[in-house]
């Protein structure tokens, strides 16, 4: 048995409705309830929570799934929020106890004393940005990849803790110019193509 906790890290916010993330969300929930041998908790951004209870999902999760837009070259503010109080909140609590370090040795292991190894964790982020914004040279991300600029942060947050990365998944144009139905399609083939693995 795997515990899957699925994080949509939208929040209401001026024309924002979230409706592309909440499909994401919906996707991942439907395919693993359906699933054999997973169970699911959901946490949704947009809705109150309590943050102890937070702490526990992680600490009872194999698996973390992220759903989240892209605001501003970050995350949304609330899903910054939640996150500020739950790891903080994990601190001598199950999710980390140090940065790592010693006071023999300063200088050296830090970051390595996250809770959650042998834990894992997917990130989905939806962008107004084109792919090319990226890949093409002269283009504003100067060709480095989405996980290297924008989400280095984030991922370096989960590395903390003690998480490995399976996939970071894009959807870009998402404003403009993309497919929906073919990009949730894709997203849902991931799951069916990577998700026996683990059972």
């Amino acid at each position: 048995m795997k515990n899957i906790l699925i994080i949509n890290g939208w929040h209401a916010f001026a024309v924002s409705k979230g409706e592309f993330n909440e499909s994401l969300s919906t996707i991942s929930a439907l395919f693993f309830k359906d699933k054999k041998g997973y169970t699911v908790r959901i946490t949704e951004i947009n809705n109150d929570y309590e943050v102890d209870k937070e702490v526990q999902k992680f600490i009872w999760a194999d698996i973390i799934i992220y759903h989240t837009p892209i605001w501003w070259f970050s995350i949304p503010f609330k899903f910054k929020k939640y996150l500020d109080e739950v790891l903080t909140a994990g601190y001598n609590n199950g999710l980390w106890n140090s940065d790592g370090r010693s006071f023999d040795n300063p200088k050296i292991n830090y970051g390595t004393d996250g809770l959650l190894k042998g834990k894992s964790y997917i990130l989905t982020t939806s962008w107004n940005a084109p792919k090319e914004a990226f890949t093409m040279p002269n283009e504003f991300f100067n060709q480095l990849s989405v996980d290297e600029s924008v989400l280095s942060g984030f991922h370096g947050m989960n590395r903390y803790l003690g998480l490995k990365l399976i996939k970071s998944l894009q959807f870009h144009d998402v404003e403009k110019n993309a497919n929906i139905k073919e990009e949730l399609s894709r997203y849902k083939s991931f799951l069916e193509i990577n998700f026996d693995v683990f059972l």
